[in-house]
């Protein structure tokens, strides 16, 4: 797919982007080599491919579930303008 100078002005005006042209020259040029890759990527045919969560199979590591600090709510609290119940109070922001 090839794209002109034109539409990368265009582009560059909706992005508010501002190029000379020796760079608007090489911007289109990159632009269309992207998009000549996209394309190329569209005739791979992946119908046999089954969807995958992650390419290389990775397993997530997990570490043991323990409780590794102690409860200081109490302390945390203490310095709140407005608790009740063990939470926060805070000012109603929505009518």
């Amino acid at each position: 797919m090839s794209i002109d100078n034109k539409e990368i002005e265009k582009i560059a005006h909706l992005a508010r982007l501002k190029f000379e042209q020796k760079e608007l020259d090489e911007v289109t040029e990159r632009f269309t080599s992207v998009l000549d890759f996209i394309d190329q990527l569209h005739q791979v045919d992946t119908a046999a491919i089954e969807p995958m969560a992650h390419p290389m199979d990775a397993v997530q590591r997990l570490r043991a579930d323990k409780v590794t600090e102690t409860n200081q709510r109490e302390k945390y609290q203490a310095v709140a303008p407005a608790t009740e119940k063990g939470l926060y109070l805070v000012p109603k922001v929505i009518e």
